[in-house]
């Protein structure tokens, strides 16, 4: 690899403007460490909001506008079916990339995108935020310190009682799926990296689109997923996910860690989705790890940017992307059934 250019202030440039790309914009200009080079978006109302972030950065409506402005970094934020084909294209242009998850709407288009990054040894991650939570942090101290004992079962659970607004969400030629691979990704990535990325095989699966299972080959989506991994060790990994499930609150987030040390517990507050709190258990007694407030949203993004400020190249944990891709490639087999006729 080569040798590491520290960046002064890195020249970012912006595509795909809804709320997400907007407020990692907001988030990246807050720190005074990036210069704002362009913004992007087919949408003119989401560009003239950008505006009042960074004023003076050029406006365009699509990738080749930002490439053109030759930016040391791109943030993608459009629709997934896009994700892939656009990292490769901002890497081979020279530029760092931070996108959106999911990288690829399958292992092999996020395969292709991590082989981009290493042949142009350039910076790429993707907005994996809950592993910056504080919350998520707390828990992954605990493991580290040995304290929880052999771990011996894990429970994560994600549910969100409105889903998506934007009609690509529930296409799945557009999206690569549905709650599993906007919600469940998170939950596969910290059920990975929590356990020091073991080798899981995917034992169950149900998948659902309006209360009936979902069949393979078709443009629906699943609303509800459920499933069980195994890892070699034989740890079950058990990971629950939807979109407008009438939970009784705006969301339920947790997340369950058993040892034989003792336990501890990731929950939501008050089904919000952006406030959480840790607990540590042993046996019948508890104690609070992490509490609100926690200004995490854009944390990951920040991350980023601090490494390329420094000069940071192609960073091979990237890789794990593709770990986490093949997980739920795994999934949508196991848990979708042959369309009719088939």
């Amino acid at each position: 690899m080569k040798d590491a250019v520290a960046l002064s202030r890195p020249r970012l440039g912006f595509l795909g403007l809804g709320w997400i790309g907007r407020n990692r914009m907001e988030a990246l200009a807050a720190t005074g460490m990036a210069e704002i080079a362009g913004f992007a978006d087919l949408d003119r109302d989401a560009v003239e909001l950008c505006a009042a972030v960074a004023a003076q950065a050029e406006r365009g409506e699509g990738l080749d506008d930002i490439l053109a402005l030759r930016p040391e970094g791109v943030v993608i934020a459009t629709p997934s079916a896009l994700h892939s084909a656009q990292t490769i294209a901002a890497l081979e242009a020279g530029a760092a990339v931070f996108c959106q998850k999911p990288l690829g709407r399958d292992a092999k288009e996020t395969a292709a995108a991590v082989a981009a990054a290493k042949r142009a040894d350039r910076l790429l991650a993707t907005d994996l935020s809950y592993r910056h939570t504080a919350a998520v942090r707390a828990i992954a101290d605990e493991i580290a310190s040995g304290s929880l004992g052999e771990i011996y079962a894990v429970d994560l659970t994600f549910h969100n009682a409105y889903g998506p607004d934007k009609p690509w969400f529930r296409d799945r030629a557009l999206s690569g799926g549905g709650c599993l691979i906007d919600l469940g990704v998170h939950l596969v990535d910290l059920a990975l990296w929590l356990l020091d990325w073991p080798e899981v095989a995917c034992r169950a699966a149900t998948l659902k689109s309006g209360g009936q299972p979902l069949a393979s080959g078709g443009s629906e989506v699943e609303d509800l997923a459920f499933a069980t991994l195994e890892t070699g060790g034989g740890v079950p990994i058990r990971l629950a996910c939807s979109w407008n499930l009438p939970a009784g609150c705006d969301a339920v987030i947790r997340f369950d860690i058993f040892g034989t040390g003792g336990g501890v517990s990731l929950t939501n507050v008050a089904g919000s989705f952006f406030d959480f709190e840790t607990w540590r258990h042993d046996g019948c007694a508890t104690r609070q790890l992490a509490a609100p407030p926690d200004d995490w949203g854009g944390r990951a993004a920040v991350n980023w940017l601090e490494r390329l400020a420094r000069g940071q190249g192609y960073d091979p944990d990237c890789e794990r992307l593709i770990a986490v891709a093949e997980t739920l490639d795994a999934i949508y087999a196991r848990g979708t059934r042959p369309a009719e006729g088939r």
